[in-house]
Parts: structure tokens; sequence; C-alpha cells
């Protein structure tokens, strides 16, 4: 009778995933608590929770885009905010998903990630060229900040090992080391305005100092593909900064496995464009979740046929 149960529970478990069950459990990889992932993602989790029927969604912290697309290569019931790069490498298997490929497919195309090189004045930190020699935070390990910050460092002519002393912290926990005064600058990618940044900004006695960076988009773009945009941070999003910040921007996607359902895919999907008010409540980046923006060039990966699905009753041709 035992191996009996344990056959039915395993099977319930497979069907579950492939949306066939009344009851859909799934998890969604965002990335640490002072980011933009985190927020939008406990958004995105209790409008599913609420809207589809049958379906239970939790916001799981994580470090980020890589460790959420290796969750979503655990075949689980997950999905994952990520980033374009982190993705496109997960899908060839290179750089931290060496012999690893992830069957990752594209659910829709999000917000654009605006890359911060932050520090504070007085630093002496004024252009990339600076942060040879200082204490530097790239990002936390598993995430995407790491990934887009070491490409940066070294479009600038920088060894990230050799010329700087470098910190791996996330960005709630870089932004209070720079108020400890244990790091001299650090780098994010993330939505607008990001709260750890925020946070920072409005620290008492410091000022905030955004390093510009777009000059190296075009280098960047010739090792790694189209996947970078020279962009700038307004300067009215954080206090305290004197001119807009010209900077490299990267999209963010919300990805799943290939083996997910059509029906799944085309739930959440249909969530996030039609229940936009109810994220957008959330963080203010969900503005930019724009069916206009769902085009083929926006991802470097394949897009999952549940999302082209909704996007063709929509009138949208992706592929």
């Amino acid at each position: 009778m035992t191996r009996v149960l344990a056959r039915i529970a395993i099977a319930l478990s497979a069907f579950a995933f492939a949306g066939l069950a009344p009851a859909q459990n799934l998890s969604i990889a965002t990335g640490g608590t002072g980011g933009v992932y985190y927020p939008l993602g406990g958004g995105l989790a209790a409008a599913l929770s609420k809207y589809v029927p049958g379906m239970s969604a939790t916001a799981e912290v994580t470090g980020g885009s890589v460790d959420n697309l290796k969750l979503i290569a655990s075949e689980k019931p997950y999905v994952a905010f990520t980033m374009a790069d982190a993705g496109q490498d997960a899908l060839k298997g290179e750089d931290k998903f060496k012999d690893n490929k992830v069957p990752v497919r594209t659910l829709a195309v999000l917000y654009p990630n605006r890359m911060h090189v932050v520090t504070v004045e007085g630093k002496g930190i004024s252009k990339m060229s600076d942060l040879k020699g200082k204490r530097v935070s790239t990002g936390s390990p598993g995430s995407a900040t790491e990934v887009m910050a070491f490409r940066v460092i070294e479009a600038a002519g920088l060894d990230k090992d050799k010329d700087m002393k470098r910190e791996r912290l996330g960005v709630a926990e870089s932004a209070n080391a720079m108020k400890d005064n244990k790091i001299d600058a650090f780098f994010w990618v993330g939505g607008l305005p990001t709260a750890a940044v925020t946070d920072l900004a409005n620290t008492p006695g410091t000022k905030i100092k955004l390093v510009d960076h777009a000059d190296l988009v075009g280098k960047m773009n010739q090792k790694w593909g189209n996947l970078y945009v020279e962009d700038a941070i307004p300067k009215a999003v954080y206090k305290g900064m004197d001119a807009d910040n010209k900077q490299a921007t990267v999209m963010n996607l919300l990805v799943a496995h290939e083996k997910m359902s059509e029906k799944v895919a085309y739930d959440i999907v249909k969530t996030i464009f039609e229940r936009k008010a109810d994220l957008v409540a959330v963080h203010k980046e969900a503005e930019n979740f724009k069916l206009e923006n769902q085009k083929a060039a926006a991802s470097p990966m394949p897009w999952h046929p549940g999302a082209l699905k909704y996007f063709a009753e929509k009138g949208i041709k992706i592929n």
C-alpha cells in the first residue's frame, strides 16, 4: 500500500509541473532583498495566486540571475528573473554554465536593467580607471551583476583580480559597506530606483556619485554579442546626482524550463500583462512591461510556446 501511495504522489507531482493537476505550486526565483527582482517577484506571486485558478506561487530570495537559471535547470516548477546575458550563457553552456547547459525559454521581456557603478564623494573616483587600487564590490556570487561587472571592468582595460581589492557583496550589503567605509565603490545592475542605492543616496552626510561607462558598450558587444545598449540613469532618480549617468543597460527577462506546460506558461504571461496594475503598485519598473517590447531580438533564448500563444492572440508575431 505504501508503494502505491508513493507512486501516486510522484505522479501528482509530475502532473503539477506539467500544469495538469488542479494544484499548481510555483516558485519564483528573484534576487536579493535590496534589489528590484524581489519585490516584483513577490507582486507576481501574489497576482498568480489570486488570478490563476488552482495556482499557489511564492517568491524566493536568491543570489540573482545565475542562481535563478541553475534553479530552472533543476526542472522543479520555477520561473525566474534573469538578465539576457546570463540567460544566453546558460543556454549555450558558457562562462558560469560551462558543461551545464540550461534548456531555458523566454516567457516575457520585462524592463531594462541599468548598470550602476556607485561611489560617494571623497573616494577619489570619477572615472572607471580610478577604480584601480580601490576596494570594490562586484556583486554577490551567483548574480548577473558579477557577470556584467566583470565585462565592464575588462572593457575598461582593468584586471578584476589584480587592479582592485574585490569584494562579492549583494546590493544591500554593498550599500551598507559603503556607509561603513569598508569599500570605495560597488557594481549593481538593476531597475530604477533600486532601494539600496536610494537608501545610500539619502544617508545624511553622503553625496552619491555614479561613474559613467557607456563608452564601453561597443567593446562589450564585440566580445559578447549585441546584448548591451548605451543608456542613462536620469539625475533625478537618486538624490545628490549632479548629472545623468551614462551607462550600459541590458534587458531583464522572465524565463522557464522548456518542459513547463504550454498552459502554465500561457497563464503566467497572461497574468503579467492583464494584471499589470497589480505589479505597478509593487514597483514602478512594471510600467515597462509592454507588449510592444516582445520582440525576437530582445531575447537571445528561444521563446516558450505558451508565451507565443498569448502574444499571437494579441496580434504580436515574435518568431
